[in-house]
C-alpha cells in the first residue's frame, strides 16, 4: 500500500494494519515482510504522534519533524504524562480485526503477568524504561477450563527496555505471548494487537502466577490468578490526529 506524505504517523499506521491484518485481505499468521513493516512504522513514531507530551525529559512535548508540526491542527491539545497515576489506556482504534492504543504507566506500576491468545502484538515503548518478564508456553497452550494452568518456558526474566528501542513482537505460541511489565520510570507502551481480546471468540484476558521449577531451570509452571486486590487500569481519552477509517474493512 502507498502511503501519502501528507498522512499523520497514527493515519500510516491504521492503513498497513487495516491492510495486513483485515479479514478480507489474508488468513493466518502475517509474514515476515509486513512484520517488518509494521515495526518500520512503530519505530518512526513518538508520544506526540498520538497525542502524548512528556516523552523528553522535564514532562515536555517529544520532538516531531517539522511536517508533523505542520500537519497537526492549530492549538491541538496533548495528554500529559505527568497525569497519569495508574496505569491507563489511551483507546485509539478497535476492529474485529485489530486494535491500536496506548499503556501509559507511572513509575513504579505493573501490569501482571497475562497472555494474549491467538494474537499476534507489536509494541513501541514512546518513552521511558520498562522491564519484562515473559513466558511461552511449552507445549499446546492450556484449553479454557475452570482455571488455565500449564508449563512454560521463560523467554525472559527482567528484560530492561528503554526508549528509544526498536518495536517489539510476540506471535500466539513465540515471542513471550505470556508477559509482565513493571515501569522502571513514567512510561509509555503503543500496542497494536491483532485480532483483539474477545472472550466470546475464545481470546479472553487471562492473568497468571508463575512458579520457578528448580529441578528444570528455564521453565516454570504458570496457574490462573485473580488480578491484585484494586487494580485496575483506567482509560483516557484519545486527543492526537484524527483517523480516517475504511468502513468497508470493518463490516467485510
Amino acid at each position: 500500500m502507498a502511503m501519502d506524505d501528507h498522512q499523520s504517523k497514527v493515519q500510516r499506521l491504521y492503513n498497513a494494519c487495516d491492510a495486513v491484518f483485515s479479514s478480507g485481505s489474508k488468513a493466518g499468521l502475517p509474514t515476515l515482510k509486513q512484520i517488518r513493516w509494521l515495526q518500520d512504522l512503530l519505530d518512526g513514531m513518538e508520544a506526540a504522534d498520538v497525542g502524548i507530551e512528556g516523552g523528553g525529559s522535564g514532562g515536555e512535548r517529544s520532538s516531531s519533524s517539522e511536517d508533523d508540526d505542520e500537519r497537526s491542527p492549530p492549538g491541538r491539545r496533548f495528554l500529559s504524562a505527568r497525569a497519569f497515576t495508574r496505569i491507563t489506556y489511551v483507546h485509539i482504534h478497535e476492529c474485529d480485526d485489530f486494535s491500536i492504543g496506548v499503556f501509559c504507566f507511572p513509575a513504579g506500576a505493573t501490569l501482571p503477568l497475562h497472555d494474549h491468545p491467538q494474537m499476534v502484538v507489536l509494541s513501541k515503548l514512546l518513552y521511558g524504561s520498562m522491564r519484562v518478564k515473559s513466558y511461552d508456553w511449552a507445549n499446546a497452550p492450556p484449553c479454557s477450563g475452570p482455571r488455565k494452568s500449564g508449563l512454560a518456558r521463560v523467554v525472559a526474566v527482567d528484560e530492561m527496555r528503554e526508549a528509544p528501542c526498536k518495536a517489539s513482537v510476540l506471535f500466539p505460541r513465540s515471542g513471550g505471548n505470556i508477559h509482565s511489565l513493571t515501569a522502571v520510570t513514567p512510561c509509555a507502551l503503543l500496542d497494536v494487537l491483532a485480532p483483539p481480546y474477545a472472550e466470546d471468540l475464545g481470546r479472553p484476558s487471562t492473568y497468571f502466577s508463575d512458579i520457578p521449577i528448580p529441578s528444570l531451570p528455564g521453565f516454570a509452571v504458570l496457574e490462573e490468578a485473580d488480578l491484585p486486590d484494586g487494580f485496575r487500569v483506567a482509560g483516557a481519552p484519545y486527543v492526537g490526529p484524527e483517523l480516517t477509517i475504511d468502513m468497508d474493512s470493518m463490516y467485510n
